[in-house]
């Protein structure tokens, strides 16, 4: 069957599933679904979701109890979800329904689960503070690349820290230091918070913190989930003025960052912080308290900041429940490889033309490297590889321009492991696989110096690499480039004497003067 009418997808027999996670957190409920498969050629996303902001935890500061108002509102949001999931026929054998820590540490919580049972045909799981931090653990090492260091999900009723030593978690603690707990405790007036104020919640913060050695040992990463910190990260990228189509992925809120947002916040009154961009209107009364806490951890760790990662309590249920079950372990073997093959296939690329295009991409590079020709950037070479994987996936938009919806694609996904410089050399790298010169353009604002230059050499030598694999049919099995007086020879090992097309595609279209202008050599095919 040829590449054109098969989809990367019917590799495996495989068919497709799907399963909701219900997330009953103490400030705001979410339902999500995932559309899976677990065959050879692995793939997930997410599908669809609905978000409403409960609260089912205000009040608890005080009295320890479910208020009646917010045991409504849950009831009725729980309605909504059980229509969601009808219409969307997933059965009760489909569903994860998880409660954390204002349903956990209720003195009513027995009751409410009655009422729920009696009204839904849902199930809920009330997770220990212990599953809770785990999962959660899962989530952000599943999409991160952290190895030692820790990781923090705070919600409305708690905190959980985990520490994670060789991607393992290790230190598993729960704290009773949600963001809605210290807002009614700490700053419970509508305008500007005062100074008085703020040191409180800090310093309540520091003293429970003393309780955990091990946070000030576990290395310089933090890895946050949840919605507060991806408010946070969202509204410091707008405030840099950095391409809000970017995503939040990967962004680390450095200390002076952190600091200079809550400066912002706290000046403001909570209507005016709900209209920050980046901030939810859900989230305006409670963010500042979420980004005090977050401070204090950072502070008392000694961390570099704060990294931002899209997944949260959900994708841990998930990761753990569903996608990776049964493994010792749910982790991915490599969370970059994973996320890169996951967008491929999603967007059904032609697997065995864009793995053989990265591995004639990776020789070349390698080769011109080993030759002196130029000095590699850091992760150079496997932002090479993901871009070579990925050139082609705006071909499920159009032929047309694929190169440029390609580019599109790459920057909306949230490409787990990498950070939004990254994702937009890949994304810029796959744009320039076709034509054109070489630029960063409108993504320049997350640039480091050198990474024009890094584009420039990646998007020649994935050109050369498309062009050798023109037939799509694995012909040239190796390639190599070697520094010969003042140019460049290219020579080629195929099978049998198939290199008519190779040569061709490379002479006609390969743009041996954008390789001369990058590389300071001409190309000569050998």
């Amino acid at each position: 069957m040829s590449w054109r009418t098969t989809r990367a997808a019917a590799r495996t027999q495989e068919h497709n599933r799907q399963v909701a996670v219900i997330d009953l957190g103490s400030n705001s409920w979410r339902v999500v679904v995932f559309t899976f498969n677990v065959g050879p050629d692995r793939w997930w996303r997410r599908t669809d979701e609905l978000y409403e902001t409960v609260r089912i935890g205000a009040g608890m500061g005080a009295t320890e109890r479910l208020s009646d108002e917010a045991i409504a509102r849950g009831l009725e949001t729980l309605t909504v979800f059980e229509h969601f999931l009808a219409a969307g026929e997933l059965p009760p054998s489909q569903v994860h329904a998880v409660a954390t820590s204002a349903i956990r540490d209720a003195s009513n919580r027995d009751e409410f689960l009655e009422r729920a049972r009696a009204s839904t045909s849902l199930r809920i799981e009330v997770l220990s503070a212990e599953e809770e931090a785990r999962l959660g653990y899962v989530a952000a090492v599943n999409t991160s690349t952290l190895t030692d260091g820790a990781v923090l999900e705070i919600g409305g009723g708690s905190l959980q820290l985990v520490g994670v030593r060789d991607r393992r978690a290790q230190e598993l603690t729960s704290l009773p230091l949600g963001a809605v707990r210290l807002t009614e405790e700490f700053l419970p007036g509508d305008g500007p918070a005062r100074k008085k104020e703020m040191e409180a919640l800090r310093t309540y913060v520091r003293g429970a913190l003393t309780g955990l050695p091990w946070l000030g040992e576990s290395g310089h990463r933090l890895v946050g989930i949840g919605g507060a910190v991806r408010n946070l990260a969202a509204a410091m990228q707008h405030s840099l003025d950095q391409p809000f189509d970017i995503g939040v992925q990967g962004f680390v809120l450095t200390p002076d960052a952190l600091a200079e947002l809550i400066d912002r916040l706290a000046s403001m009154s909570t209507a005016e912080r709900s209209e920050v961009p980046g901030i939810k209107p859900g989230r305006g009364d409670i963010v500042l308290a979420a980004a005090l806490t977050i401070q204090t951890v950072v502070e008392v760790g000694g961390f570099d900041g704060i990294e931002a990662t899209e997944a949260g309590l959900r994708e841990g249920v998930f990761f753990d429940r569903e996608l990776l079950g049964g493994r010792d372990e749910p982790l991915f073997d490599d969370v970059r490889a994973a996320a890169v093959s996951n967008l491929a296939i999603q967007y059904e690329a032609d697997l065995d033309h864009v793995e053989h295009v990265a591995r004639l991409s990776l020789q070349m590079w390698d080769s011109l490297r080993d030759a002196g020709l130029f000095e590699p950037g850091p992760s150079e070479r496997e932002l090479l590889w993901a871009a070579s994987m990925l050139h082609d996936v705006g071909m499920s938009i159009s032929y047309d321009d694929h190169h440029k919806h390609s580019r599109y694609l790459i920057v909306s996904a949230e490409l787990p492991g990498f950070d939004p410089r990254e994702r937009a050399l890949i994304a810029q790298m796959s744009r320039y696989h076709r034509k054109g010169e070489p630029k960063l353009g409108v993504l320049a604002t997350l640039a480091r110096p050198g990474d024009e230059d890094l584009v420039a050499r990646c998007s020649v030598i994935l050109r050369l690499a498309e062009h050798l694999e023109r037939g799509r049919d694995q012909s040239v099995r190796e390639a190599r480039l070697r520094a010969n007086g003042g140019g460049v020879d290219l020579h080629l090992d195929a099978a049998g004497e198939n290199l008519v097309l190779p040569r061709w595609s490379v002479e006609r279209y390969g743009d041996g003067e954008a390789f001369e202008r990058v590389f300071g050599r001409r190309l000569l095919i050998g």
